[in-house]
């Protein structure tokens, strides 16, 4: 596959990065990314704000915001080199679902584990959601090498970086573990182009525990903001 070609398959990926990286400019010029009135002006999540300033919003925003350089380029590696492979497989508003929602199911967990007065924000929960729907897409093509390499290599780079979370500062674990599950449930729900699918059932089952998911994170963050 040559490399127009290989764009064209992962338009999607390339879109995401570079509204990213015009975010991450917008954040630099207006008084930088690692300056907390930006990052709450432009969405950063704030479980504070989110709840006592019904500011719900902030779950989907969060994810487009990155607190300096280096947070940035290693989110946008890893998702450049995840969407260049998963994007054909999944197709592109499924690998375009699967970013989105897994972004906003993990800064559910934070918002139900995290702190009152803590800002976070970043691409990976997003990310941890492509390393769970690339691990639920192998589990369910087994007989297909190409999948189960892919799928091992997503699901020990998720573990691996959250046990290296349990060791840094200032790390919304919460986040990722978020994305990691949401990310597996909406895999196994919506499925990808062309490989098996779950079946009714398991999708059905899948579909019920990310309602519960959700519902479970907004009233814990409810509760215990309130």
């Amino acid at each position: 596959m040559d490399q127009r070609q290989r764009y064209r398959n992962s338009y999607i990926t390339i879109c995401i990065l570079v509204i990213l990286f015009v975010v991450f400019l917008i954040e630099t010029f207006i008084g930088g990314s690692q300056n907390t009135y930006v990052l709450i002006k432009m969405g950063a999540m704030n479980n504070y704000a989110i709840v006592a300033g019904n500011q719900w919003w902030r779950l989907f925003t969060a994810q487009f915001l990155h607190i300096g350089i280096m947070h940035l380029i290693s989110n946008a590696v890893m998702i450049y080199y995840l969407g260049i492979y998963m994007e054909p497989i999944l197709g592109h508003w499924r690998f375009l679902v699967v970013y989105l929602l897994s972004g906003v199911g993990g800064n559910l967990l934070s918002l139900a584990w995290g702190s009152d007065s803590a800002i976070s924000a970043g691409a990976s929960t997003a990310l941890f959601g492509l390393f769970g729907a690339m691990t639920a897409t192998a589990l369910q093509n087994r007989n297909n090498p190409v999948l189960v390499y892919l799928g091992k290599q997503s699901f020990w780079l998720a573990l691996i970086n959250i046990a290296l979370d349990l060791f840094a500062p200032n790390i919304d674990i919460q986040g990722h573990i978020g994305g990691l599950v949401t990310g597996f449930l909406i895999a196994v729900i919506i499925g990808d182009r062309t490989y098996r699918k779950y079946s009714f059932k398991k999708r059905v089952v899948a579909t019920c525990i990310l309602i519960i998911y959700c519902v479970a994170t907004v009233r814990m963050g409810m509760v215990i903001k309130l």
